[in-house]
């Protein structure tokens, strides 16, 4: 017989009641349209059967305090499970941070003895291990970081329950999901600092699978190395607004089975019928500061006045990359430049819609 577990995720919804919202003429995120386009993925989920739902952080605008009570109200209302972990966004000072599961017991920390992680069964021999990658430096500086406490308990939960088919859920990535993602000032802010030091942890105890957000863009990524998919899931205020459908098939094993993966968009929402669209052309017309850094600085090192003349020809990259799935040609670009870019053409298994067999 073969038992199917679906569920849903919903990452970096960026939640903002009118109120709240911040406004700066180079804002990224459609933060305006967070509650609907939250309400538009969270009902066809629910309409297509899910189990219950995964929110991989980021899920407020700026962690403001009415933001966070609006979701967990609303996660309250829910028929089905729902389990979330802090993101950046959510914990911008130290006091944040300690405050934040107060407004989350309900949603993966209820009987959890550490104020910041969990671990619970979330189906018959499947467990969800919720982490928090947040931390601050003396200074006070924000940083991605599982901390060494953090790492022992985690050691133990692997050790204690290694009879159960163990998923993670984490908000900085823990495998690149662009080229040279580790080693560029622009890429590495989005990754987990000590993240060798946890695939190993995870390597050493069977576990495969991590669940992601904060890059907003859809990819999963494989390390070869320590046998990890991590699967990260774009946001529901930036293009291309997806959300996810996940199935887990086994038959005997719940630790051996097929993980099938579907992605969705959200098309239109009250207030704008093509969000696509939409979301597009603003993702394009505010894309150009990213984009002179990522010619200007490794691996190209372009001067300002060189990197100019290829903008023109770049206005969707970074748009085609959340997307998932792209491809990218440039022949008429200079060789270094061309292979750079065309290195952001994706790779199997596929970042939307594919299986992976655990």
């Amino acid at each position: 017989m073969t038992t199917q577990v679906r569920f849903g995720i919903i990452s970096d919804p960026h939640i903002t009641l009118p109120q709240t919202m911040w406004h700066h003429p180079q804002r990224f995120h459609l933060v305006e349209w967070s509650i609907p386009a939250f309400e538009t993925a969270l009902a066809h989920l629910l309409a297509l059967g899910i189990e219950f739902l995964l929110l991989p952080g980021d899920l407020t605008q700026h962690g403001e305090r009415e933001n966070h009570q609006w979701l967990s109200d609303r996660l309250q209302q829910l028929p089905i499970p729902a389990y979330v972990i802090p993101g950046n966004h959510d914990v911008p000072t130290i006091e944040a941070l300690a405050n934040f599961s107060s407004f989350y017991r309900a949603f993966g920390y209820e009987n959890s003895p550490h104020p910041l992680c969990y671990s619970t069964l979330i189906a018959a021999g499947i467990r969800l291990i919720g982490l928090n990658s947040n931390c601050f430096s003396p200074a006070g500086e924000q940083l991605g970081v599982l901390e060494p406490e953090q790492l022992a308990w985690l050691e133990q939960e692997l050790v204690q329950h290694r009879s159960d088919l163990i998923w993670l859920m984490i908000h900085h990535n823990l495998v690149p999901h662009l080229p040279g993602q580790e080693d560029s000032a622009l890429g590495r802010r989005y990754m987990l600092t000590n993240a060798h030091e946890l695939l190993q942890l995870l390597e050493s105890n069977g576990v495969k699978v991590a669940f992601t957000g904060h890059l907003h863009v859809q990819d999963v990524a494989y390390h070869d190395r320590y046998g990890v998919y991590d699967i990260t899931t774009g946001s529901t205020v930036s293009f291309p607004h997806p959300y996810r459908l996940l199935t887990y098939e086994y038959e005997d094993d719940p630790k051996l089975g097929c993980l099938h993966i579907e992605s969705f968009r959200i098309k239109s929402i009250p207030g704008c019928d093509n969000l696509q669209h939409f979301s597009r052309e603003w993702m394009g017309d505010r894309s150009g500061g990213f984009l002179r850094k990522l010619l200007t600085h490794a691996p190209l090192h372009l001067s300002e006045a060189h990197s100019e003349q290829f903008l023109p020809h770049l206005r969707y990259l970074w748009a085609d990359i959340a997307d998932g799935d792209a491809k990218f040609e440039f022949p008429d670009f200079p060789g270094e430049v061309r292979s750079f870019l065309e290195s952001f053409t994706d790779r199997p298994p596929g970042d939307n819609n594919c299986t992976l067999r655990l």
